[in-house]
């Protein structure tokens, strides 16, 4: 009867905290298809939010730019930071220290000091805010993830597989291109993974190093925040629909693949 209990406790528990957690975003989801301007009471089912969304310049626009920010801030601070990694797993601890401890700024400063820190150095240098001052931005504050999650996978391989690949009569690009990236290739896209996630969801640093009109979706929903404007919980709800399809296929593609393994021995 005690076990009984506590296993009935323990359910409820879990299920109160993953209502605490994931019951605001149901309810966004629901009232995304709601007829009227109203946050809070249903009036009927209604597709006018997303009609709306889809219908708007500036939102298709905001959209647009998150995703080419994105792409190209990953792509770009996934192979700075990755060549950075392989250069510092071969340097000496001296040195290596003091580039992490350098590296580790971006990181530990709050957001906040990071984007003033940026505006100022734009505003300084006479360079005109917008979607090159935002991507620099990106790609700065990227860069110093992927490095420190590439870098203890470094650091766990053996440090005569590149050697002994050109004793073999492999050239140094060939021992780095067929020898030490797929042996971290799981990092790499762990950390361009994060690159794209923090990219995508920044909204204090573009915020301030924006201009001429250039906003992604974190300024986007900031404005319709103010404006309260319903057709943010038709941009929300569509964003959590793919980042679950997502994880979804993430999750799934490996297991069928660990399945028909298993299956063909």
């Amino acid at each position: 009867m005690k076990n009984s209990k506590r296993k009935h406790s323990g359910f409820v528990s879990i299920g109160l905290m993953l209502l605490f957690f994931y019951g605001p975003i149901i309810v966004l989801m629901v009232f995304s298809f709601n007829g009227s301007k109203s946050l809070t009471n249903w009036s009927g089912f209604s597709f006018q939010w997303y009609e709306r969304l889809f219908n708007s310049r500036e939102a298709l626009s905001s959209i647009r730019t998150s995703v080419v920010i994105a792409l190209l801030a990953t792509a770009i601070s996934t192979f700075v930071g990755t060549i950075t990694a392989i250069g510092l797993s071969k340097h000496k601890p001296i040195i290596r220290k003091t580039v992490l401890n350098v590296n580790n700024f971006p990181v530990l400063n709050p957001e906040i000091v990071t984007a003033i820190s940026f505006m100022l150095l734009f505003v300084a240098f006479g360079v005109d805010k917008g979607f090159t001052t935002m991507l620099i931005a990106h790609i700065t504050f990227c860069t110093p993830y992927v490095i420190l999650t590439v870098l203890p996978k470094l650091r766990r391989l053996d440090p005569s597989l590149a050697d002994a690949a050109m004793d073999l009569g492999a050239r140094p690009v060939q021992a780095l291109t067929k020898v030490i990236l797929p042996q971290i290739m799981p990092a790499i896209i762990s950390g361009a993974l994060i690159a794209f996630t923090m990219s995508f969801d920044d909204f204090v640093i573009s915020y301030f190093v924006t201009g001429n009109g250039v906003s992604n979706i974190s300024i986007l929903v900031y404005n319709m925040a103010k404006r309260i404007d319903p057709s943010i919980n038709a941009l929300s709800t569509i964003i959590i629909v793919i980042i679950t399809l997502t994880l979804i296929v993430i999750n799934v593609i490996p297991s069928l693949k660990k399945n028909k393994r298993g299956l063909s021995l």
